[in-house]
């Protein structure tokens, strides 16, 4: 497991590879929507926030879904693509697993073994914000690009289909 500056500069390895443009903001740590509302709001954020759910599958494994802050989880649309129940980890099973914080789950930068369920709605924004591991970081990149750093992780990733279940 990665500790979260580990994380954080995988992110900026993976971004610099992948040549995607980013920015990224320093600031107070971000734990809350409350929080990174007064935040984005002082700093002027215009780019569609992120959020990555920690799901515990049923048999004991895990995956992150990937979606926009304001999305909610379908368990029945997961299962679908994944093939099996998924139910909210524990924030402790979270950080034991991941080595992320709640409310601060990277995506990018997991267990190679935990797969990635990804909302293709992430795709439509012109730029998309989420936090690479460390709290108090935000960065931000084309939505359109997105695709192009999935290819380069060494999980699984899945999209989630554009139906409903």
């Amino acid at each position: 497991m990665l500790s979260l500056e580990q994380i954080y500069l995988y992110n900026l390895t993976l971004l610099n590879k992948t040549e995607i443009p980013f920015e990224q903001w320093e600031h107070e740590p971000i734990l809350d929507f409350e929080t990174d509302a007064r935040i984005g709001e002082a700093l002027g954020w215009t780019a569609a926030p992120t959020k990555s759910l920690f799901l515990k599958l049923k048999g004991g494994s895990y995956c992150v879904f990937l979606t926009h802050r304001d999305q909610r989880l379908d368990a029945k649309l997961i299962k679908h693509v994944i093939g099996k129940r998924p139910a909210i980890g524990s924030d402790t099973e979270m950080t034991e697993v991941t080595g992320c914080v709640p409310g601060a789950l990277c995506p990018f930068g997991l267990p190679s073994e935990i797969p990635l369920i990804v909302d293709p709605l992430l795709t439509t924004f012109q730029d998309i914000m989420y936090t690479p591991g460390k709290p108090e970081i935000t960065i931000a990149f084309s939505g359109a690009a997105l695709p192009n750093l999935l290819k380069n992780l060494e999980n699984q990733t899945m999209w989630l289909p554009d139906i409903a279940i």
